[in-house]
């Protein structure tokens, strides 16, 4: 392809040839499918597309100069304060037709593999449980970036992704056109997030009912009120105080552990006299998200999501109780991944490897397992678990990075109607708009 003449790309590090080859001067929507890859899509302000760039997947929004390069810098920003949320590549100007018309410039970033738009995580499952894991998991995202000072100012589960997470999931903020970074949030920023977040939350499930996609029990409303009540919760935890007598110093150790387990670390935190009558007020004054994370990493090198990593410490702790019980933690974590947990990796099919992430993977094969032990009355080896794992459950997850790009009308009109009861539907959303 021909480099668009007066196209003006704003990008970290280098540009590579193949992102300035894209077809940058047809709108998004008359795309070539070669470029596009197929990734799920759903509803959205903005036209979006997701394109091969080398090795990997990138998604290209079409929005105004001005949201492009705020949005460009906010991930930029994001990104080097450690929040969740997807990677910027470049903003794109000067964008024009081969007839010399004006195109809408764009905003580009990487692909987040495994993630999953809200709508696809409903049209897979569909159970009450699914969406009190999605909520936690939007309340947490929250929270952390409310820790860092971000307002978000438009927060919605179409403005996030969701990575699948040990049993939960993950959450990624995937929107910061209306974002703001400050040092410290005050209680009305915080609150009128949360009066957006309820409202938008209400009408996304409002919307997932009405194309039958959730459990007819569920009270859209209640369940937006708790994610309110979720986000409290961690917020108090997180930042609250906790009163104790002068010879009480266990309960500053209790509530380390406690943000621990929650998957906090805590780097400060202030100690001072509550009243007259003695007591003294704790409260954590600097708390970082991915304590098992780091810790799992520091141990293995495997860099996972905050569940898995707790799960697969779980295993290694595991393995050394059986192995060498008074034997170094460094050293058993070294030999549970060069003994277990590549040896599994590698004996997954090619073809099946884009069903889960390899800590994913590893979970869900730990859980099955455990059930297959229940069901023979022994323990079985993960070895052992393994072939009826590949065949009874990793077959029938679809691959969560491909799906098909254009639907056919019946499709469309099948997941208008709900998720049939006897499996998943494939695509996500409509024709003009997309996910990312």
């Amino acid at each position: 392809m021909t480099t668009v003449p007066g196209l003006s790309l704003t990008a970290s590090g280098t540009i590579p040839q193949e992102l300035l080859d894209l077809p940058w001067q047809l709108p998004l929507q008359e795309w070539p499918e070669d470029v596009l890859a197929a990734l799920p899509r759903g509803i959205s302000r903005h036209i979006v597309r997701f394109a091969y760039l080398g090795g990997s997947v990138i998604a290209i929004k079409e929005t105004s100069e001005r949201a492009a390069r705020h949005e460009y810098r906010m991930l930029r920003r994001l990104g080097r304060l450690g929040a969740p949320c997807v990677k910027p590549v470049a903003e794109v100007n000067g964008r024009a037709a081969e007839d010399g018309s004006e195109l809408t410039p764009a905003l580009v970033t990487r692909h987040l593999r495994f993630s999953l738009p809200y709508r696809a995580v409903f049209n897979q499952m569909m159970r009450k449980e699914t969406l009190h894991r999605l909520i936690d998991a939007q309340a947490l995202l929250m929270v952390e970036l409310h820790l860092i000072g971000f307002y978000w100012g438009d927060v919605s589960l179409s403005n996030t992704l969701f990575r699948r997470d040990a049993g939960k999931f993950a959450a990624y903020l995937v929107d910061a056109e209306t974002g703001e970074l400050h040092p410290e949030l005050s209680t009305g920023q915080r609150e009128y997030d949360l009066d957006v977040a309820q409202v938008n939350i209400a009408g996304e499930l409002m919307d997932l009912m009405e194309g039958g996609m959730i459990d007819e029990d569920v009270d859209p409303v209640a369940t937006s009120y708790q994610f309110i009540d979720a986000y409290r919760g961690l917020w108090q935890e997180l930042t609250g105080d906790t009163a104790f007598d002068p010879d009480q110093q266990w309960l500053v150790e209790e509530r380390i552990r406690r943000l621990n387990e929650l998957g906090f670390d805590v780097e400060e935190y202030d100690i001072r006299s509550a009243s007259a009558d003695g007591k003294l007020l704790l409260r954590p004054k600097v708390v970082d998200p991915g304590h098992h994370q780091r810790r799992l990493m520091n141990l293995t090198g495997l860099d996972v999501q905050e569940n898995q990593a707790r799960r697969l410490l779980g295993a290694i702790d595991a393995y050394r109780a059986q192995h060498d019980p008074h034997g170094d933690e460094a050293v058993a974590a070294h030999m549970w991944t060069q003994q277990v947990f590549q040896p599994i990796i590698a004996q997954i099919p090619r073809e099946l490897r884009d069903k889960l992430e390899p800590a994913e993977l590893m979970h869900q094969l730990i859980d099955h397992r455990w059930k297959l032990s229940e069901q023979q009355g022994h323990d079985v080896a993960l070895t052992d678990a393994l072939p009826s794992f590949i065949d009874e459950v990793l077959r029938t997850y679809r691959d969560e990075a491909t799906l098909m790009i254009d639907p056919p009308t019946d499709v469309i009109e099948q997941m208008e109607r709900g998720a049939p009861e006897s499996g998943p539907i494939d695509v996500v959303g409509e024709d003009d708009s997309a996910w990312y």
